[in-house]
Formats: structure tokens, sequence, C-alpha cells
């Protein structure tokens, strides 16, 4: 791929006072510029960066809704009636629903848990679900990670005398459902400080408010934080604000003292000697996890992550391995198929948008391949199946461009729709879809940016090899943890040179493995690239090229320093 380098010096005034900050915390000048640029200007603001302090969580109580939240469990479990925690079935939505239940469950034995099918009952509450709740005498249902959309579902659950509490996070409509509360830093009229809760981090503030008003002690509520970490990393929030302290103490729970179900994931992944990082969340456990909801059903996630004893928890996490393999074959599959569909679409250098349909594909793959579409063709992507006589779809995004209202600007086409800025999901007949693959184009179109169509790595400083020392990295480990808000910094080294022993490596030698040094120091530097071994007869000429890179501790060799190369383009003269 061809990638466009962004980087943008530093004016003088802000390089003097990146340079000033990081003075005061004894730290090198380019990370005082990092720091600044996340617009932390103090010594204070700093240490409260590199240290997030469970305390500086927000009072959950400053939720709309949150009292009579509260009120309907205390008078749920007063009569002890029976409550049913309701979540999606995608790792957000399972860990949400474990977080709830688990933590109920220490106080209340008449408390059960329900995922819905994907494909025999969709997406959201269904009118099966509510009559599974009448049946087993539910009174109370807690329906995290969806339900913000509804209105007809929460109103068919009062008529049978169920109560309904909705933990969403989710842009809501004009209209929301007449639950008993609605817990969403999204709605309009929200009062809480902070928007980007993921699902699970708002059934936390639920169980944090739960706690606080029956005199529960916070430290209760510690064992949850490796979930919280889990649904953050994987439903691709902002890690700033409230989820960079769930996240930060998450990450510490999952490399000191995981749950079991967790714990047997991780052996599964090969990570139990590794630290945890949120990439490999991301990349492994995540995706773990949600095959269960992809290719059977989302509570045998859920019924991993309550398991308290070892061995079981092993044996039900090898079962989801299996799920992950058969999707990850799947994957594959349909994101051949996919390819040859967009090869072959008339005007694609034109398009500024990708929507496919195919009725035979597997509704939960379809995700995963329009997020391989927009990493291939950078545009937006939207991938739909038949399920149940509806074109059932994924929509997902490329930076800075918001999908969900892309969606929504097609909405009277549509039979259900939701989700956030980055990804998205919808429902209409089927003869529907050449019209929206229209609009959705024409709106695209009027809303992207150039820039934003474009394969680019944003550079945060430009360093030479003498600069990057255990010190530098052990003061950048202290940005951690990355993602969307807070990306790991990329930096940037112009004129390097191969130091006689880069080789060609891999099973199909694709990747290049380097060794390096610049004209600034001695330093030898190991460098590995990925997917670049067209750039290594280039490399092997002895002539200076620039390379665009992160810095990563190489597990395999004691915490040796590495760069993880992004990018590599031939020196300008």
């Amino acid at each position: 791929m061809n990638y466009k380098w962004k980087y943008t010096p530093p004016a003088l005034e802000e390089k003097a006072a990146a340079e000033a900050l990081a003075g005061e915390l004894g730290i090198h000048p380019i990370l005082g510029r990092l720091l600044r640029e996340r617009c932390i200007a103090t010594v204070a603001e700093a240490k409260k960066f590199f240290r997030p302090q469970l305390s500086d969580l927000h009072d959950p109580f400053l939720m709309n809704d949150m009292r009579q939240a509260v009120n309907a469990i205390n008078k749920t479990i007063g009569r002890k009636e029976r409550i049913l925690v309701f979540g999606d079935y995608d790792v957000d939505g399972c860990t949400a629903v474990t977080v709830v239940y688990k933590f109920l469950s220490e106080y209340f034995s008449n408390i059960d848990y329900y995922i819905p099918d994907r494909y025999d009952e969709g997406y959201g509450v269904s009118k099966r679900c509510i009559d599974y709740a009448c049946e087993t005498g539910v009174k109370l249902m807690i329906v995290l990670d969806c339900g913000i959309k509804a209105v007809k579902e929460v109103e068919y659950a009062r008529s049978l005398g169920i109560d309904v509490i909705i933990c969403d996070h989710h842009v809501p409509d004009e209209e929301l459902p007449e639950a008993i509360a609605i817990l969403n830093p999204k709605r309009k009229d929200s009062t809480y400080p902070f928007a980007h809760l993921s699902g699970c981090g708002v059934g936390f503030k639920l169980m944090q408010a739960f706690a606080l008003n029956n005199g529960i002690e916070f430290n209760k509520l510690l064992p949850l934080l490796d979930l919280c970490a889990v649904s953050i990393a994987s439903d691709i929030v902002p890690i700033t604000g409230e989820n960079r302290i769930l996240a930060y103490h998450g990450l510490r729970r999952i490399n000191s003292n995981p749950s079991t179900g967790l714990e047997a994931i991780i052996e599964i992944c090969g990570l139990s000697d590794k630290e945890i990082t949120m990439n490999d969340i991301v990349f492994k456990l995540g995706p773990r996890l949600n095959a269960s909801g992809r290719m059977q059903n989302g509570k045998e996630a859920v019924a991993l992550l309550v398991e308290r004893k070892h061995e079981k928890a092993v044996e039900m996490a090898n079962r989801i391995n299996l799920y992950n393999e058969a999707r990850k074959d799947l994957d594959k599959q349909m994101t051949e198929e996919a390819n040859k569909i967009v090869d072959g679409l008339e005007n694609l250098d034109n398009l500024r948008s990708l929507v496919i349909y195919d009725p035979s594909w597997h509704k939960g793959v379809i995700g995963i391949v329009a997020s391989r579409l927009t990493e291939i063709y950078y545009r937006p992507a939207v991938v739909l199946t038949l399920s149940d006589n509806l074109a059932t779809g994924s929509a997902r995004s490329v930076a800075g461009f918001d999908i969900y209202k892309a969606v929504e600007s097609c909405r009277d086409l549509l039979e259900n729709f939701g989700g956030h800025t980055y990804a998205a999901g919808m429902s209409m007949k089927p003869e529907n879809v050449p019209e929206f693959k229209r609009r959705f184009e024409e709106y695209v179109e009027q809303h992207i940016s150039d820039e934003q169509t474009e394969a680019s790595l944003d550079i945060s400083a430009v360093i030479d090899f003498k600069d990057i020392t255990r010190k530098f990295q052990n003061d950048l480990k202290k940005f951690n943890p990355f993602g969307p808000g807070n990306p790991k910094p990329l930096f940037c080294t112009r004129r390097v040179y191969d130091y006689g022993t880069s080789k060609v490596v891999g099973r199909e030698q694709e990747h290049i493995k380097l060794e390096l040094v610049d004209n600034k120091s001695n330093n030898i530097v190991n460098g590995i690239a990925f997917g670049q071994s067209s750039q290594a007869r280039y490399i092997k000429t002895k002539r200076a090229f620039d390379i665009c890179y992160t810095i990563e501790e190489n597990t395999h060799r004691h915490g040796e320093l590495q760069l993880q190369i992004e990018d590599i383009r031939p020196a300008e003269e």
C-alpha cells in the first residue's frame, strides 16, 4: 500500500512549551510534545494521565435515570422477584452481561442471563426473549449494549408486567422506549460528564451505583475491571476520560489476577507468560470471545466468563477456540469472494464507498468482511447478506467519517438500524438494496474528504536512533493503554541504512527482519517489516531510506527493543 506520510513540525512556541514540560517531568522533549498533543499541559495533569486513579471515576448518579434504575433493582431484590440480565451477542454485550450478572449474583440468587441467538432472533430485544422472561417469572429485565430503539418491545414487556432498565451506548432516536430507566450517556439530555463509555462501561456504572446505594465497598467491584478493559478494546471506543481509567486498571487486573474464564482464554492464546496489551485483546482475546456469538451462540461466552472452575473453563475456552478457527476459514473465504465482487464493480476508482450484497454469506462474519474492505480499499464499506427475508448488513468506516450518520440518511429505506461513529448495522427489504447503495454513495461523496480516503500515516515525531534508549521506552510505556483517542506514537527516522545483515523471513518470504544504522550514532537497531519483502532489493543496495515505525519490546528476546516498521521509502537525495 502506498501511504501518505503526514507530519507537522511543532511551532517554536509549542516546542518550547513541550521542552519545559518534559524538563519538569524528567522525560525526553519528544514525549513532552506527545503529552501536549493530548492536551496535557501541566505536571499535575501528566501525573494523572500516567497513573489514572479509580477515585477519579465520575459519580454514577450523574447519569440520567440512575437513581430510578437502582431503586428498581432494590425493589425487585426486596420482593425476591426474578431478574433477567439481557445483552447483545458481541464481546461488549457479553462482557456487560457478565459484569452485571456476576455482581448481582453475589447478593441475590433469583437471577438469570440471556443472550439472543444471532440467527434465530437477530439483534436486540426480541418478542421471543420477552416471552421467555414472562414464562420464567421475570419482573425486571436489565438490557445491556442494546435496547435504545426497542420502543415496541419495551411496550410489550410492560404489558406483561415486566419492568425494563436499558443500559446502552448507541445513538438514540428522537423517541425513547418507555423503560423504567434509560442509562445512555449519548442521550440528547445527558448530564453525564463522559459520553463514550462502552456498553459494558454503562453496566459497570450501574453496578457502581448499586454498590454505593447499598453500602457495598468499592473494592468488591475490582474483579469486574478486567471485563471492562476487554469491552473497551474490542468495541473500539476512545481510550480517554473514564475509559482510560477503566482500561488501565482492567489491564492491570488481567495481568495480575484475571477471572477464571479470561485466564482460560489467555492460556488458549498462548499469552500466559506475556504482558497482555490492548492489542492482544483486539487481535486475540476479543475475536475468540466474539466467535461464540458469530458461529454459535454468545451465551457460551458468558458461561465461560462466569465459570469459577479452571478445568471447566479451559474445556469451554477450547470449544470457543474451535469456533474461532472455523470463523477464520469462513472469514478468509468470504473476504476473497467480496474482493472479487469489488474488483468487478464498474467505476470502482470513482466510488467513495462500497456496498456489496450476497444472499448466501454467513451473517456472523459480514462485520469482519466489511472491516477488511475498509482496510484494503480505504473507504466506508457495507456488507449485506440475506437473513429472515431481509438484507441484513454491517457497516464499517475509515478514520474521521461518521458511518452512523451515513446509514441514518437512508433510514426511510431501512427496517432497522443502529450503531455509532465507526460501526453500524442495518436491515432492509432486498428490493431496497440498489436504492440504498445509490443513496449511501451519494451521502458519502458529499460528506467525506479526499484526505479520509487516503491511506495515510500520522507521524508523531521525527527522531534519531540515539533517542531510542531504554529510559525513552520506559517513559513511553506510561502512555499506555493505547487505542482511539490515544494512538500509539508513530515515529520516523530519516536516512537509515542496512547494517548488512537484514534478510527476508516468513513462511512465504513476505517479511523483512532488519538490522539498521543511521548517521547520528553507532546504535544498531533491530526491526521487523511485516508484508514488505518487496522493499528488500532496495534496502540491499546500501542506499539510504526513511522508515516509519512504532517502538515495541520483543517478548521472545527478554524485552529487547524492536522497531515495528509500518512503511519504508527511499530517502530524498
